[in-house]
This record gives structure tokens, sequence and C-alpha cells, in this order.
């Protein structure tokens, strides 16, 4: 349960909130920021809220939960991301923290993956289309890693799937 608490304390306020959104990645996909792809995988269910622009600008805080469908590492993200490209065609980086509930040690031989910190960098890169005034649909990549700060080993996990967005 304490997992929980800090993602909660760090969602925008449900009046500064703007957008809601939700989707299923693949986990543990091998990409080259990934080096134990093979430890986990199956699906993750992801549902956020994206904040209002912050002073005038296009970046916008968020906050999502990416539960693992057969109990693999489960995690909760909050950060930055700003929305670039045309109303109909867009690219949408972001860069946050995650706190996971998998393995946090530095390496053991039976370990599922060993992600070195329970505090893990986020970033994230988000490609989408516009399909009407209030929906649109992203294919996105999320990876959680500590970039090498806690150690040398450094697996880290990536997720990529699709993401529904719905404008409030």
């Amino acid at each position: 349960m304490r997992f929980l608490i800090l993602p909660a304390l760090l969602l925008p306020a449900p009046a500064a909130a703007t957008e809601l959104f939700g989707g299923a990645h693949l986990q543990g996909v091998a990409t080259p920021f990934s080096l134990q792809a093979d430890r986990e995988g199956g699906l993750a269910w992801s549902a956020g809220i994206r904040g209002k622009g912050i002073a005038g600008t296009p970046i916008r805080p968020y906050a999502f939960a990416s539960v693992s469908a057969r109990g693999d590492t489960s995690f909760v993200a909050a950060g930055l991301s700003a929305r670039f490209g045309t109303d109909r065609i867009y690219v949408r980086p972001g860069v946050g923290l995650a706190v996971h509930n998998g393995s946090a040690s530095n390496f053991s031989e039976d370990d599922r993956l060993a992600l070195g910190s329970r505090i893990l960098f986020e970033p994230e890169l988000a490609v989408g289309t516009r399909l009407n005034d209030r929906l649109s649909v992203e294919a996105s990549w999320v990876h959680l890693s500590h970039g090498q700060i806690f150690g040398t080993q450094n697996p880290g996990i990536d997720n990529i799937g699709l993401r529904l967005n719905l404008r409030l």
C-alpha cells in the first residue's frame, strides 16, 4: 500500500487535469536501452492524468500507474511532458521519476530483474494522432532505469504500446 501513497501525492489536482489516458504496453521489450529484456514480459495496463500547461508553455505535468498483468514489475511515475507538432499529428517527449515494486537489488542470479534502485528515471516518447476533438491515440515507449547512478549494472526495462487519450 505504501507503494501507492507517493504517486497519489504527486497527482495534479482534478481541477487542473486536462487529459486522462490509458493503454496497454508490452513489458520488457528488447531495445538498445535495456539489457535484461528476457527476464520480464507480457502485458502491462496503464492509466494516468495530464495537467494543464505550466505558465503558458507546452510543458505539462503527468502521473500514471502501470500494472503488470502477469505479476512482474509494476510502477507509478510522475513527471513533465510536452506536445509538439501539428494539430493532427504530434510527438510527446517526457521525463519523470518512477517508483516500482520489482527488485531494487544490484545483482542476483535468481532475481527476476535487478533494477538497482527503488526509484528510477522514467523517460518516455510518444507519437500520436488526434482522432476527433476529444480523443487521440499514441504509440508510446516508456523506459525505466537508474542511469548508472547507483552502480554500473543498469539493466533497465522498456515498455512499448498504445495509449488512448481523452481530453476533458
